[in-house]
């Protein structure tokens, strides 16, 4: 297990809100030294990174809450680049979109956590329109769980000085502890794992498994890519 923290000279506010996590307006204000220290060992992480598959008995314990699920938004077409640096978040088509079968990967996904009995209380988003569409998708019989983080947006777009606060603001809704009974998604992009921990998921609609521990700190347990699932509901336990 890879554990992560952040200096506390670096740790970003955060804030619960009738049992959501909520970056408080400070978040973007925390970029003082101390930053380029944890961005430096996360970058130094990429090259003894090691991603390993969710077994059955990580998927019992998500079934008990208290995890945070990063999701890679669902497979895209490739042939359409994002138009940056003129993306428009209100504009789709300055986007990469989802492809058809990102789309019916997404709806699949609603189905298969309902099967495994997956509990989940808050669904944040990008607000960039494939991970909109994806949460929409998986989550379409429950969009109340929804909500938009713009600082989740996908930073292989930005300069160095635009990511900090989308690294500093993706780390705190990571570190956030979650209750029990009840688990946090967050439906957001590769590159800003890789800039957070050296982690570039793939392929497109795998979930990450952390758990948060608080004070900035989170902890990598697993990974699950689309693939991999009829694997995982095969050995669950039949009630």
């Amino acid at each position: 297990m890879s554990a992560f923290s952040l200096p506390s000279s670096a740790k970003p506010e955060f804030k619960a809100g009738r049992g959501r996590a909520s970056l408080s307006g400070s978040a973007c204000k925390t970029l003082a030294v101390g930053l380029s220290c944890w961005i430096g060992l996360a970058a130094g992480q990429e090259s003894v990174f090691k991603e390993k598959l969710a077994d059955a008995n990580l998927l019992a314990q998500i079934r008990q809450g208290g995890f945070v699920l990063y999701l890679r938004h669902g497979a895209t077409d490739g042939s359409r680049a994002d138009r940056a640096p003129q993306v428009d978040l209100n504009d789709c088509s300055t986007q990469r979109l989802l492809s058809d079968a990102g789309r019916k990967q997404a709806r699949e996904l609603g189905f298969i956590l309902q099967r495994a009995q997956i509990p989940v209380g808050e669904v944040i988003h990008s607000p960039m329109c494939r991970a909109r569409e994806s949460a929409q998708l998986t989550f379409a019989a429950h969009p109340d769980l929804l909500r938009s983080e713009p600082l989740l947006a996908y930073t292989a777009n930005l300069t160095s000085e635009e990511k900090k606060p989308v690294i500093a603001a993706t780390r705190a809704l990571v570190s956030m502890r979650v209750a029990a009974g009840t688990n946090r998604v967050i439906v957001a992009h590769a590159p800003n794992m890789a800039d957070l921990m050296g982690y570039f998921v793939k392929p497109e609609g795998t979930m990450v498994v952390l758990r948060p521990l608080g004070q900035s700190r989170f902890e990598y347990l697993g990974s699950i890519p689309p693939t991999h699932w009829d694997n995982l509901l095969a050995k669950m336990p039949k009630r």
